[in-house]
């Protein structure tokens, strides 16, 4: 499962209104393995049930923060085959724990989740309930913090829920980001739109070019305008070709319809 794979499933899940207090935090196992990532100094978790072979059954996680985050282990460790190894993941929301044995390029062993209830009740605090030991890993893995949500809320972003504080995170919204998107005279996207517009990659510079030829594009228009790959020298060269009036919806119509060819 992809990064993105992580976003689909936590926004898919439907979570019932239980009070934090209600539910049980109790520690989570499962079987892990780490290897190297794709980048270089990079490295790949994988967790599910005992035995897991293949990745539709198992769960990855890998972003370029994770080598600096873990103790216990470096990457040099996983060349020293039938080393005893326990490495360690620490967050706000809990610590994660991998022990096991070094074999092939990979550590695989059993993996522990021990969550942090403190954390739990400063979340109450900002007004969000229902984590659970699940939840709570995935904040552990995505290293989500209470300083970072409350900046969030700070910053006036409406919208916010337990689910799509993984999706700001993983595509790494921040409050700068939002100053950035009002600056240019917007009103305060909600959360889902955050996610869409840093998903497409929409930020400010880009905006204030497309702004300069003319165009004053909306939020939804800004990342339409991703998608369909209409950036600031395609509408120069749009309009050095002679086209007048340009509106957003005839610039995506001619990226559609390859009119431009």
């Amino acid at each position: 499962m992809s990064l993105r794979g992580w976003v689909i499933g936590a926004i898919a899940v439907t979570w019932m209104s239980v009070p934090a207090s209600a539910l049980r935090l109790d520690p989570h196992h499962s079987w892990c393995s780490i290897t190297t990532g794709d980048k270089a100094g990079s490295l790949r978790l994988r967790m599910g049930d005992e035995g897991c072979e293949s990745d539709q059954h198992c769960g990855n996680f890998s972003n370029d923060d994770m080598a600096s985050r873990i103790t216990g282990m470096t990457l040099a460790d996983l060349a020293r085959d039938g080393a005893q190894l326990t490495a360690e993941m620490k967050a706000e929301a809990g610590t994660f724990t991998c022990a096991g044995t070094v074999h092939g390029g990979a550590l695989e062993g059993k993996a522990t989740f021990t969550p942090n209830e403190a954390f739990v009740g400063r979340m109450g605090q900002l007004g969000f309930s229902g984590l659970d030991t699940d939840k709570l890993e995935a904040y552990t893995l995505f290293d989500i913090k209470t300083s970072w949500v409350e900046s969030l809320k700070n910053a006036k972003v409406s919208g916010l829920t337990i689910d799509n504080l993984i999706a700001l995170k993983i595509f790494r919204v921040d409050a700068g980001y939002v100053a950035a998107i009002t600056a240019l005279g917007y009103e305060t996207p909600d959360a889902d739109k955050l996610v869409g517009m840093k998903v497409q990659g929409v930020n400010a510079e880009e905006v204030r070019q497309i702004r300069a030829l003319g165009l004053q594009p909306s939020m939804d228009e800004l990342i339409q305008m991703r998608i369909f790959h209409v950036t600031p020298d395609f509408v120069r060269t749009m309009q050095a070709r002679g086209f007048h009036d340009l509106t957003i919806a005839r610039l995506v119509q001619i990226k559609i319809f390859k009119i431009d060819e």
